[in-house]
């Protein structure tokens, strides 16, 4: 019978051992979450020309987010660049105010004759000129200098010739005739030479891009410069795609092509990898057994033998809502890899269950 009562009480302290060592192990069940998610910012206002992610949608950095569509410049006529002052990130107006215009194109014409046909010989036909006519023209101080040219505007008796072939000083005085053998009986009126301008290529908003530089022939049609609506204010752009910072998972999407977007706006959010965390229910009773600092062991559900070390952020001190038992939930820092992804089933152990 004493026989009997002592294995009875060496039972019982086994079980009370047991029982102890129960209580310094925990195992959790919990999912990998988003800790933060980062909004996404338009830059500056302008068009949405194309949102190239959707609400799930992995990234990493330097993956394009969103483009704008672009006001595009091109040259008015054919002729060389000679002077390019805007450069991306600046603000056109700006730079129109500063130099007369953000780029300049010197024409193929480069001398210009004020006319009238006061000096003409007297007759009805050479008396009125005719806009886009061709006329030749004759240097009255040296013979060697003369061209042909072409109406370009008519004002009553006032007329303007571009100079299409031949080379002219400014300020040389020409008579103008109807025919290359300079016949006195086809005189239309005699006009002075003068330099014609660069043409001034100016824009508004923000330069995201110049195609041209100094020096370079251009035809009528190309493409000179792209600029968007408003400015960079600082913001160092170049192209007109906004991307990734850093890897991670598109929670949201608010803009849509064709869409108007001011500076601000927040067009996209993105749950970063960095910032995965796990969030793992707690019961009220094992709420003591684990406090915010404490290592633990993160299993994965679907290979339990890939596992990471965690660190406990917070327990919450209110418990969660809509739910049958008291829990409250443990919020666990990690270092995640290719193997994590957002919403996946994990199971937490302290080391010791772990060693078990």
């Amino acid at each position: 019978m004493k026989i009997m009562r002592r294995f009875a009480a060496v039972a019982f302290a086994l079980m009370l051992v047991a029982g102890a060592a129960c209580a310094d192990t925990l195992t959790l069940n919990g999912t990998v979450e988003a800790g933060l998610t980062v909004p996404v910012y338009a830059p500056i206002g302008g068009t949405v020309d194309e949102v190239c992610v959707e609400k799930g949608m992995h990234v990493s950095a330097g993956d394009i987010l969103f483009s704008y569509r672009t006001e595009k410049t091109y040259a008015s006529g054919d002729g060389v660049v000679t002077g390019v002052f805007a450069k991306a990130g600046d603000d056109a107006e700006i730079v129109t105010e500063q130099y007369g215009a953000d780029l300049y194109i010197e024409g193929t014409t480069i001398y210009s004759v004020s006319a009238s046909t006061s000096k003409a010989y007297s007759s009805a036909e050479t008396t009125i000129v005719h806009t886009g006519e061709t006329v030749y023209l004759l240097c009255r101080t040296d013979a060697k200098r003369y061209g042909t040219g072409i109406i370009t505007t008519v004002d009553g008796t006032s007329y303007t010739v571009h100079v299409t072939e031949g080379n002219f000083i400014i300020g040389d005085s020409v008579t103008i005739f109807r025919d290359s053998a300079y016949t006195d009986k086809l005189r239309l009126g005699r006009g002075s030479v003068s330099r014609v301008n660069p043409t001034a290529v100016t824009g508004t908003g923000a330069v995201v891009s110049v195609a041209v530089q100094d020096g370079d022939e251009v035809k009528r049609g190309d493409l000179l410069m792209e600029t968007l609506s408003g400015t960079f204010e600082g913001y160092e752009m170049t192209g007109t795609s906004v991307t990734a910072e850093e890897e991670g998972v598109i929670v949201s999407t608010s803009a849509d092509a064709g869409t108007t977007v001011t500076k601000g706006d927040i067009v996209v959010q993105i749950a970063p990898v960095s910032g995965m965390r796990v969030e793992a229910a707690i019961t009220a009773d094992d709420r003591q057994a684990l406090k915010a600092g404490d290592k633990v062991i993160i299993e994965l559900e679907s290979d339990e033998s890939i596992s990471y070390e965690g660190t406990v952020r917070y327990i919450t001190e209110m418990p969660e809502e809509d739910t049958e038992e008291t829990t409250y939930k443990a919020v666990i820092d990690f270092k995640p890899d290719e193997n994590v992804y957002f919403g996946m089933p994990v199971v937490v152990t302290t080391p010791e269950a772990a060693q078990e």
